[in-house]
């Protein structure tokens, strides 16, 4: 139970001013309002597949109360933000990884090792544009392998 702040008195939760000396009692603390709260679903699926920052949404939207509800609305949305996170760890592997490995070892193709590294990326940001289209046409598209990761995480959530 809150007490008065000027009297120390027990007041009601819900009380502005206190009953026995009239002082204005501070407001209750809100909680922290969701940042998806006013946001469409398919809205919040297609900021998940923004190149190179979606990954800031999709870990919104995993820790997002309004999508964790067990609706199939919000584990389509929850499916989207983890595919798109996916997509970004495959753009960092690829970028800390398989790249400099390709540039540093005894790789078949000589000089050219770093086009195939070029040619990953330019795989990648083509799959999260074919993303964006897809979820802006209200499609659920699963990418090969990165796709059923987001599925079997979707799924565990809720085990």
């Amino acid at each position: 139970m809150p007490y008065c702040c000027q009297c120390g008195k027990p007041v009601a939760s819900a009380d502005k001013y206190c009953v026995v000396c009239g002082a204005p009692q501070p407001a209750t603390p809100h909680p922290g309002a969701d940042v998806f709260s006013g946001i469409r679903p398919k809205t919040a699926a297609m900021l998940c597949y923004i190149p190179w920052f979606g990954w800031i949404a999709a870990v919104i939207v995993i820790a997002s109360q309004r999508f964790k509800q067990n609706t199939t609305e919000a584990r389509d949305v929850r499916f989207h933000a983890f595919q798109g996170l996916y997509l970004f760890v495959a753009w960092l592997i690829v970028d800390w990884v398989v790249s400099p490995a390709l540039r540093f070892s005894n790789f078949p193709f000589g000089h050219g090792a770093g086009a195939l590294g070029g040619l990953l990326h330019l795989g990648l940001l083509a799959a999260w544009i074919v993303m964006l289209i897809k979820v802006s046409q209200s499609e659920h598209y699963r990418l090969p392998i990165i796709g059923e990761m987001a599925e079997r995480s979707v799924y565990e959530q809720h085990i």
